[in-house]
């Protein structure tokens, strides 16, 4: 290391080498950002605050960045260079509390639970852990799906935990048949490819774009069993209202558009952090254009830092190429709007968008596969009688796909 970044890295609290995680090292490292996290939630919804906002964010960006490079959550386990598994958390932290800082007014809360008073600590709670702004004045524009399920209490618990449980074999079996294309290699902890050079150019396409589909699955059933899982927790132990707690998906298969797809039906929780990383900074250039390629560049390297949480050596273009794409494709469909004036719907909607999505989810679920992102075990694993099944159906079908 450089003597100056080393002189620096001293001068700020970080250690030569990463400590393993322990109380000590949580309440050293890990607990400052995160209390003067909620401190800044406080503030932004306090009026006359702004000075000290724009003064405190320097001081929670310099603890995120000490706590990032200070402590090794798994220890070296997948055998890497680099344990930075606290970045993503950290950048979170750090992008919610400059817009915190730069923001003019105090943020209001307009949508609160029935019967409950106003309360400025539950306000910057809710603040701190709403990653959507459901409810908030900062979040227009933001699109929250339907609710389909019941308003009772004790019948909407039930409602979430089925679908727990239906999430839970979705993501179980996509996972398994994922990994049952490729034994070696595909998912493990060793990494692997979704393309096999060994088949014809179009056999060999349409089987990697099988694997992406089920790894787009996978992951679609894994953030629903995460939700899921909270909500329960919200609504039956914290006592929470239901509606604070709406879908977190719209049906995502049923896009019609890419701008339907990003924009309604995928989750919209990260949705804010892309906009203030690289959205609002790129509109300020290039418009409206800017703001949606800098979204999807700034969700590209979002991505790709959470990966070299399992591979510091994964390559950066896979992310921004599959993430990259996705804005020339929304901007296609903008300019078809303004030139026909229709809009882009229905079968042929549709037909487009999966075609699209197929198309760069090869590149992202490839990168992803090969920063060994499903490595880990799910719950079918646990099941050998379904495991088997599911693995004999995927080596039947790959055998046919090697025959053609």
């Amino acid at each position: 290391m450089p003597f100056a970044a080393s002189t620096m890295w001293a001068a700020i609290g970080v250690p030569t080498t990463k400590a393993p995680i322990n109380v000590t090292t949580f309440v050293s490292y890990v607990l400052p950002p995160a209390l003067l996290y909620i401190v800044m939630a406080i503030l932004a919804i306090t009026p006359h605050t702004r000075a000290l906002r724009a003064a405190l964010w320097p001081v929670v960006a310099l603890l995120a960045f000490r706590a990032t490079f200070s402590v090794d959550l798994v220890g070296n386990s997948l055998g890497r260079k680099f344990h930075n598994e606290l970045s993503n958390p950290m950048v979170l932290i750090v992008t919610r509390a400059l817009y915190w800082a730069s923001a003019k007014e105090p943020l209001v809360r307009q949508l609160r639970p029935v019967n409950s008073t106003p309360s400025t600590l539950m306000d910057a709670l809710d603040l701190a852990f709403t990653f959507r702004g459901y409810g908030w004045d900062w979040s227009r524009g933001l699109y929250i799906p339907r609710e389909t399920r019941p308003s009772n209490r004790s019948a909407f618990v039930l409602r979430v935990a089925l679908s727990l449980v239906v999430h839970s074999f979705i993501c179980g079996t996509t996972h398994r048949a994922l990994r049952s294309f490729s034994p070696v290699g595909l998912g493990s902890i060793s990494g692997g490819s979704i393309f096999n050079d060994t088949l014809p150019f179009h056999v060999r396409y349409f089987r990697s774009s099988i694997i992406s589909i089920l790894g787009c699955f996978s992951i679609y059933a894994a953030f629903e069993m995460v939700y899921n899982s909270c909500t329960i927790i919200g609504v039956l132990f914290l006592r929470q209202d239901p509606a604070q707690w709406p879908p977190g998906f719209d049906s995502p298969w049923r896009a019609t558009s890419l701008s339907d797809f990003w924009g309604r039906r995928w989750h919209q929780w990260l949705r804010h952090i892309f906009l203030v990383l690289g959205g609002y900074p790129l509109s300020f250039i290039f418009g409206r254009v800017g703001i949606v390629i800098g979204a999807f560049l700034s969700s590209a390297v979002y991505h790709h830092a959470a990966l070299t949480c399992l591979d510091d050596e994964t390559e950066l273009w896979r992310m921004l190429v599959g993430f990259g794409m996705m804005a020339p494709g929304i901007l296609a469909e903008r300019t078809f709007t303004r030139v026909t004036g229709r809009k882009i719907c229905g079968l042929a909607g549709w037909v487009w968008t999966m075609t699209w999505l197929v198309l760069w989810g090869n590149v992202i679920i490839g990168g992803m596969i090969r920063a060994r992102y499903f490595w880990s075990g799910t719950v079918i694993d646990g099941v050998p009688p379904m495991r088997k099944l599911v693995e004999r159906l995927v080596l039947d079908f790959d055998t046919w796909l090697h025959e053609l």
